[in-house]
């Protein structure tokens, strides 16, 4: 099994995800942009902040796991060919770490959607609907992203500790 091949092809996946990141967060500076210029009602126009806040959070989200999975991807094969044993190692720690962050994000993300639609309920005023309604947005762009990007990482972990059990 080559697993330089798989971590590089696992890496360029998470790079290419990420993209998506990307696009949702212009889409949403997209919307705010939109609300600002044409939008004529209260409700319109509240969501221009919270659109605009909710783009930068995922494009800084976007970019930053695109340029850190680029910078992994041109340093798998150094790693790999100095030490393989301590590459694969190194790996098996680093999906553990990033498993254990996945389980508190898929538990951390639904509770913060029913607070938002909590705050859509009990303050009803176009500000709060639109933080209500542009956060549970967000968060379901990150859940979708982010539950292939789980299931992509537990893939990997399984070649990566094949590999570690062949020696």
């Amino acid at each position: 099994m080559d697993i330089l091949k798989i971590a590089q092809d696992w890496a360029k996946a998470e790079m290419f995800s990420t993209t998506f990141f990307i696009i949702f967060g212009f889409l949403f500076v997209a919307a705010g942009i939109g609300f600002w210029q044409i939008g004529k009602t209260d409700i319109a126009k509240a969501y221009v902040i919270p659109m605009l806040v909710a783009g930068a959070l995922v494009l800084v989200i976007g970019f930053g796991l695109f340029f850190n999975n680029k910078f992994r991807v041109t340093n798998f094969e150094k790693a790999f060919h100095e030490d393989a044993p301590a590459f694969v190692q190194a790996e098996i720690e680093r999906v553990d770490a990033t498993l254990k962050q996945y389980k508190t994000v898929f538990i951390l993300m639904p509770i913060l959607i029913i607070i938002a639609s909590l705050v859509i309920i009990f303050l009803n005023t176009p500000l709060w609907r639109a933080i209500g309604v542009t956060t549970i947005a967000m968060l379901a762009v990150l859940m979708v992203i982010d539950g292939t990007a789980w299931d992509r990482i537990k893939e990997y972990k399984e070649n990566l500790e094949l590999v570690d059990k062949e020696g």
